[in-house]
């Protein structure tokens, strides 16, 4: 066996902000220092952001298994918080993809059933797609539902993220789908470039985007009703509460690769 990955502790990560957020406990003062900046600048906001965005995945992959996909691609998975996927759609075949060593370390603790954890970045889809995990768990010959869920706002314009998106959705069978949540500017570009700037020394900066580059990202593929909508409006459970003025600034949708 080889080492261990080495964990910076020292600059902050998305994935280590997103636990705090959510009241996790596996984070570090480097994270805790830019999240309190974040929840400052959105008003605490990015709480509720970060919850209804969770919501948001359970839903969608629940729908997706009771539309018969047995098996998830799930990238940019952060550090567990339950239900995961593999609680949501008992059975599946899950990989999980992320680029933090420290969530690596805290998956392969609460491995179950059919799942993998890989260590890979988004920025390069070839390495997911060629990972001998990917593939022994994953049958890209049938439809497979791939979530990049609150990870896109994390690649940059530079990084190529609709190729990224298109490379990945190119490898699964007609039948595949794919879940998409990203952060926006649309309701309040001031606040929303403040909270922003909560990552610019993180390992990764934050990027705001909106409601048409958001939906471009499912481009040439059928999307499910209601569409692009705030992540707590996509097929909520029961009654949609009133968002009060901090509310998730997050853009979610799902479609399905014809």
């Amino acid at each position: 066996m080889g080492e261990p990955p080495k964990i910076n502790t020292s600059v902050a990560h998305p994935a280590r902000m997103y636990d705090y957020y959510l009241g996790g406990k596996d984070n570090f003062e480097a994270d805790r220092v830019a999240a309190e900046k974040m929840i400052e600048a959105t008003r605490g906001g990015v709480r509720l952001g970060a919850r209804e965005n969770r919501a948001f995945l359970v839903r969608a992959v629940r729908a997706l298994a009771q539309a018969g996909i047995t098996q998830f691609l799930d990238i940019g998975t952060g550090i567990p918080t339950s239900p995961n996927t593999h609680e949501a759609a008992p059975g599946a075949r899950v990989a999980y993809v992320d680029n933090d060593p420290i969530v690596l370390q805290h998956a392969r603790a609460l491995l179950v059933g059919r799942t993998t954890v890989i260590q890979a970045d988004l920025r390069d889809p070839g390495g997911i797609l060629d990972d001998p995990r990917t593939r022994e768990t994953i049958d890209f010959t049938r439809p497979v539902g791939v979530l990049l869920v609150a990870v896109l706002q994390f690649v940059q314009d530079s990084e190529d993220p609709y190729g990224a998106v298109s490379r990945l959705m190119a490898a699964t069978a007609p039948g595949s789908h794919l879940v998409v949540s990203h952060v926006t500017q649309d309701f309040d570009p001031e606040v929303a470039a403040r909270g922003a700037g909560a990552y610019d020394r993180a390992t990764a900066r934050l990027v705001l985007r909106s409601h048409a580059e958001v939906t471009r990202f499912f481009q040439g593929m059928e999307l499910l009703d209601p569409g692009v909508v705030q992540v707590s409006r996509w097929r909520p459970d029961g009654v949609v509460p009133r968002i009060p003025d901090n509310h998730p600034w997050v853009w979610g949708g799902v479609a399905r690769r014809l």
